[in-house]
């Protein structure tokens, strides 16, 4: 054994050597930790840190082809052990919780006493770690906000070993950041995440949805008249696949839910009221219903367990002033053969390109296309996203450099993963 593998198995925390299934975007890290705790995860960075070793960390694997290919990876650290008995506080609506734990259990938890988390994540054991490094949000965010909207506390491992703590009850903090905000979305070029705190939501009494088909000229004028109307919806989504109608689908809650959905559906003019939400809803464009992630394990993207269904090659997200969606979306490069999903109401809309277009081609007409309507593109995933531009311009760069600096000054923690090579 090498003296970087000495150094790792000094810890005392469980590490093996890495296979196929564990690579990131592509790329092989030497060796796959198994860290318990912080104070494990700390223990590993400072391993890391006198080695000069690259680290990157990892929740359920859902999105590790999400971002650009680390520019090296020795450790990959598998925060799938980080599970603690989550502290759930019912009477202030908040909840601490271990960033290993999935989506799934946190909500089964919380539903115990009548309580959520009001985030609508697409993918099937996604963690709450990678759920924030990510900043995935889905339908809700129009009502309740994001990742970012309902984290109130957070800690972090930096690159050091320094276990950081931010917002929530406690007191020690990296003076003069915010490190909730920082992390959220910083797809683990800062530190590894360890624990997070964050505000509840009482479940709703009902919930309705009314779901209907809409010309693409009445897009953003519906979807204006029901964000601003009494109804209050808590999402507003649509559903537009290659080859096939727009379908919006609006979701009331509460106590008055069929009253609100007769007024949603007057507003709309025509569609129908349902229990249940369409099958699409919350999910990735471009399969069949998008039932879960895209990736058939061949990748490591979902820690090989076969569990997800292929449906797209590659996605991109849409950020547009909601007044300008509709002509956003008529101004896409090959219209016909893209599809759409997504926050309408909330102008953030995913596509998936038209299968085997030349995707560099197609993002630079997709970029010239809608920067005119106020739009962003930034490209999520992609085959081969070193053949282009996944960001695209970003105004904060330089900060974002800054804060690299500051929290990761010797390029360790997923180098290259992020905006400008970050």
């Amino acid at each position: 054994m090498g003296t970087a593998a000495d150094a790792l198995e000094k810890t005392g925390v469980t590490v093996r050597d890495a296979g196929d299934d564990d690579a990131v975007a592509g790329v092989r890290p030497r060796w796959v930790a198994l860290p318990e705790s912080a104070e494990e995860v700390a223990a590993l960075m400072r391993a890391s840190a006198e080695q000069d070793l690259a680290v990157v960390p990892v929740g359920g694997g859902t999105k590790l082809h999400w971002g650009l290919p680390p520019e090296r990876c020795d450790l990959l650290i598998d925060t799938c052990c980080l599970t603690a008995p989550a502290e759930h506080a019912a009477g202030d609506m908040v909840v601490r919780v271990a960033a290993g734990t999935t989506m799934e259990e946190l909500a089964a938890l919380l539903a115990r006493n009548g309580q959520e988390l009001a985030l609508d994540v697409p993918l099937e054991g996604a963690t709450v770690g990678g759920t924030l490094a990510t900043a995935t949000a889905g339908p809700r965010r129009f009502r309740y906000g994001t990742a970012r909207d309902l984290l109130i506390g957070i800690t972090v491992v930096l690159a050091d070993g320094t276990v950081a703590r931010s917002g929530g009850k406690v007191v020690k903090n990296v003076a003069g950041y915010d490190l909730g905000k920082l992390f959220t979305g910083s797809y683990g070029t800062l530190g590894v995440i360890a624990e997070a705190t964050f505000r509840l939501h009482p479940i709703p009494a009902a919930r309705r949805w009314v779901t209907a088909a809409v010309a693409p000229g009445r897009l953003a004028a519906h979807s204006l008249a029901l964000a601003a109307s009494q109804a209050e919806p808590s999402a507003i989504e649509l559903d537009w696949p290659a080859g096939g109608p727009a379908t919006l689908s609006v979701l009331v809650e509460g106590a008055a839910a069929d009253g609100r959905a007769r007024t949603v559906l007057d507003l709309i003019g025509e569609g129908r009221i349902e229990d249940e939400p369409p099958p699409w809803w919350g999910r990735l464009p471009g399969g069949e219903g998008g039932e879960g992630d895209w990736s058939d394990g061949s990748d490591g993207s979902d820690r090989s367990d076969g569990s997800y269904e292929s449906v797209a090659e590659a996605l991109v997200e849409l950020r547009v002033p909601p007044s300008r969606a509709a002509d956003a979306l008529a101004a896409l490069p090959r219209p016909a053969e893209t599809s759409v999903r997504g926050a309408l109401a909330s102008g953030v809309l995913l596509l998936a390109p038209p299968p085997g277009a030349a995707l560099p081609a197609y993002v630079t007409a997709l970029r010239a296309a809608v920067r005119e309507h106020g739009a962003r593109a930034v490209v999520l995933a992609a085959p081969d996203p070193a053949a282009l531009d996944m960001w695209g311009e970003t105004g904060a760069l330089p900060l974002l450099r800054r804060v690299k600096e500051r929290f990761d000054p010797g390029r360790r923690m997923s180098p290259g993963r992020f905006v400008g090579g970050i």
